[in-house]
């Protein structure tokens, strides 16, 4: 029933699509040692639809399921907020904030932050990439530092902090103590980015969320973070519109 066409990625793409919203996407397959069971899932960056499947897992009935959950995706796709580019002109929410980019040709393109604006020259093309880069570059100062001043409040080590731009995690802990957040977190509020730092720091103590984890972010934060967990369910999703 469906055909199948094997891409140049470690993934199957499908002629199944779903369209919603103004968007169209196809299904694409994914087989993961680590999964015990099917899940759909569509990207809130971009709209991608991947049904990832346990290894040995019979791909015919994979794929009846995922038809099955038409209206579920396509409901989905239809939510995708519309991409917003970093380029010329564009407003990116910074730190509670908002960042207008003010690009002219002749100016240096060594970008600067000035007030409420991010000044850049150089080419056109080139200023989406320059503004990304330096919103990765201040996540991370940012991040890195706020994060060993509350491991020193918990009394724990912590290992490298980076960041990425992961699909469904804000920020991730290891057992080793590496630390990786999403590049997006310089978006929000402090306070959200703040609660989320203090989550996983507290995972360096408790590498599960039962009371005594929630009690020592709530220790780490000094108060409850529920103000920050509501700004999240509300707006969190928003913050893949930009790039």
């Amino acid at each position: 029933m469906f055909r199948l066409r094997p891409s140049r990625e470690p993934k199957i793409e499908t002629d199944l699509r779903f369209s919603g919203g103004g968007h169209s996407r196809s299904l694409t397959i994914r087989r993961s040692a680590q999964a015990k069971r099917m899940r759909l899932a569509v990207d809130p960056r971009d709209g991608a639809v991947r049904l990832t499947l346990p290894q040995r897992a019979a791909l015919k009935p994979a794929l009846v399921w995922a038809e099955s959950q038409r209206a579920w995706v396509e409901q989905a796709l239809a939510k995708l907020p519309t991409v917003t580019p970093l380029g010329p002109g564009s407003q990116i929410p910074f730190e509670g904030a908002r960042l207008t980019v003010d690009w002219q040709a002749g100016r240096s393109r060594t970008l600067r932050h000035e007030g409420d604006r991010l000044i850049v020259g150089g080419p056109e093309e080139m200023v989406a990439s320059r503004v990304l880069r330096w919103l990765r570059a201040q996540a991370l100062q940012r991040l890195d530092g706020e994060t060993r001043a509350i491991a020193v409040r918990a009394g724990v080590t912590i290992g490298r902090v980076r960041v990425g731009d992961a699909q469904t995690r804000w920020g991730s802990c290891s057992s080793s103590g590496d630390i990786a957040y999403s590049w997006r977190l310089i978006l929000m509020p402090v306070a959200v980015r703040h609660a989320i730092v203090a989550h996983e720091v507290a995972h360096r103590l408790h590498m599960h969320h039962g009371p005594a984890f929630h009690a020592e972010v709530a220790r780490l934060l000094g108060h409850d973070p529920k103000p920050e967990s509501a700004w999240l369910k509300a707006h969190g999703a928003e913050m893949h519109r930009f790039g």
